[in-house]
């Protein structure tokens, strides 16, 4: 089976550590393979590379320079409709979190990021 790729769009690039530290276990059993756009363009530009785009989920961050995750999130609805978009942001504030849901986000997370919460999620996709 190949493992499920995810790809993790967030403007501070720490959140690799963090990611890759918190799923360590799934992407040793060969799961999960996390990728990481440190912009909304680098994301766009990883989805357009291969066609079909070889990713099945999207965890955007919403607050970034230049393309913000809002903006992506609708970009990847109309071009690839497939793929499930969950949300982050630091300000769970109710305008964000209804645009996000009005746009097709699957889920909206609040930064610190619940990672039980956010591999419940991921284990419904990997039907685990």
């Amino acid at each position: 089976m190949q493992p499920v790729k995810i790809l993790i769009v967030d403007d501070e690039k720490d959140v690799e550590i963090l990611f890759k530290q918190k799923f360590r276990k799934e992407i040793r059993q060969n799961q999960l393979t996390l990728e990481f756009a440190f912009s909304g363009q680098e994301a766009l530009d990883r989805l357009r590379s291969n066609q079909p785009p070889e990713f099945v989920y999207i965890f955007s961050d919403i607050n970034m320079p230049g393309m913000d995750g809002l903006e992506l999130l609708e970009l990847v609805k109309k071009e690839f409709a497939d793929i499930q978009v969950s949300m982050i942001s630091a300000y769970g504030d109710r305008a964000n979190i209804n645009k996000a849901m009005e746009s097709g986000a699957k889920e909206f997370f609040t930064k610190p990021i619940d990672f039980e919460n956010l591999k419940r999620e991921i284990y419904k996709l990997l039907n685990l």
